[in-house]
């Protein structure tokens, strides 16, 4: 498959561009600063511009076959931040419709997670992230109505720790006392995910 990475540079992002040329796809990382994607060399295209920029976007987008955004939450670290992801939102799945790509996995968070008790990641959000937690379902809620084919990946804590493989996965709720994943665990469902297209128009929770 063609592969368009977004958000190609976070933690998770070099993980997806990594382990999709693992499995033999063909990967275009789009970055406003790739200098971190150097270390792949000429096996993925790199590609410089702006997440936020709806043209460019598109641009990049056409030939290929899915989108997957390892873009993510973000704690905002000014006013002006607070509504990022709906800003990203609003820019890529126009960008999709132009383009005419349809399917997009997006790694979201799972402080959206309402009914989770252990861990209470809906109350721990609400109360620490409030701007995160209402930025990512705004971001969540432009695709839904989008008319994509949609997957957002829930995890709780991220951590660098190496891929397992081994990680619980359910549909429509974070699974009991998941407290972390690795972000190299998240990125092999998310290429997963697109692989098999069993989770489309699905809100999933991973967790190790």
């Amino acid at each position: 498959m063609k592969l368009i990475v977004l958000g190609a540079t976070g933690g998770t992002g070099l993980e997806i561009v990594r382990q999709a040329m693992e499995h033999g796809h063909s990967v275009t990382a789009f970055a406003r600063t790739p200098e971190p994607l150097k270390k792949f060399g000429d096996r993925v295209a790199v590609i410089r511009g702006d997440l936020l920029n709806s043209a460019e976007l598109a641009r990049v987008i056409a030939g290929h076959d899915a989108v997957l955004s390892g873009f993510g939450p973000r704690v905002p670290i000014s006013k002006a931040d607070a509504s990022l992801l709906r800003h990203f939102a609003v820019a890529l799945t126009s960008a999709m419709l132009q383009a005419g790509v349809a399917r997009v996995v997006v790694e979201s968070t799972a402080f959206l997670f309402k009914d989770s008790i252990m861990p209470p990641t809906y109350l721990f959000g609400r109360l620490f992230f409030p701007d995160t937690v209402m930025d990512a379902s705004g971001m969540e809620g432009i695709f839904r109505k989008s008319g994509l084919d949609w997957t957002m990946v829930r995890p709780p804590r991220l951590t660098d720790k190496a891929r397992t493989g081994n990680y619980r996965v359910r549909e429509g709720h974070l699974p009991a006392f998941g407290f972390t994943i690795s972000r190299s665990d998240v990125a092999d469902f998310m290429i997963r995910a697109v692989e098999n297209r069993t989770s489309i128009a699905k809100v999933v929770g991973v967790c190790n």
